[in-house]
């Protein structure tokens, strides 16, 4: 088992713990990893785009001038792709971009998301982040204590709205709960913020 430092809100270390390698001491499965960001990421888009083909563009109907005798080139229709105002040549149409992972493949995922934030030293453990206001100058200057100032995500295990309403205006900083960590916000963060509580969440959950 990894043996990580907890430190208080003022980045001062306060004790250990030992991490569960069920959980954080996996094989990273680089392929899963990257399965489960491109399905976020296309189970995101909206697959709105469209544009009309030849055959659904107004007009044309009626061949612009005879096959032959004219010194132009043969046309079938004001309409085809070369003319303006001409249909897309294979236009884009609405469509479901999204796919699924099994469960056991997007927990194996997001095992090898935080093991390689172990491996990498970008996991932080704090004991606790509770705060009595919504000041997001005073979680700026945690995320300083913590050295954690470039895309950090903080993940807790119950909801404290002062810190959610606080992490909202910093742009390096995301907040998420145990429930809903996903693959793609562990791997694009720079240092991966724990509470204690979490952790053992995580641990329950996962292991």
């Amino acid at each position: 088992m990894a043996n990580v430092s907890v430190y208080n809100m003022e980045g001062k270390e306060v004790g250990t713990i030992e991490l569960s390698d069920a959980v954080f001491g996996v094989e990273v499965n680089e392929h899963l990893v990257h399965l489960a960001v491109v399905q976020q990421l296309a189970n995101k888009r909206q697959g709105t785009q469209k544009a009309k083909t030849r055959s659904e563009v107004s007009g044309g109907g009626r061949k612009p001038w005879r096959q032959k005798g004219t010194g132009h080139a043969r046309q079938g229709s004001t309409r085809s792709p070369q003319w303006t105002g001409g249909g897309v040549v294979f236009a884009p149409a609405p469509r479901d971009y999204s796919f699924k992972m099994n469960r056991k493949e997007k927990q194996a995922a997001l095992k090898s998301a935080l093991t390689d934030k172990v491996l990498n030293n970008s996991l932080i453990v704090v004991d606790e982040l509770k705060m009595d206001e919504t000041k997001t100058k005073k979680l700026a200057e945690v995320m300083v204590n913590l050295k954690a100032t470039r895309k950090a995500l903080v993940v807790m295990n119950d909801k404290d709205e002062n810190v959610v309403l606080s992490a909202r205006n910093l742009p390096e900083v995301k907040t998420a709960l145990t429930n809903t960590i996903n693959v793609y916000d562990v791997m694009n963060a720079k240092t991966l913020i724990l509470t204690k509580d979490a952790v053992t969440k995580i641990e329950e959950v996962y292991a």
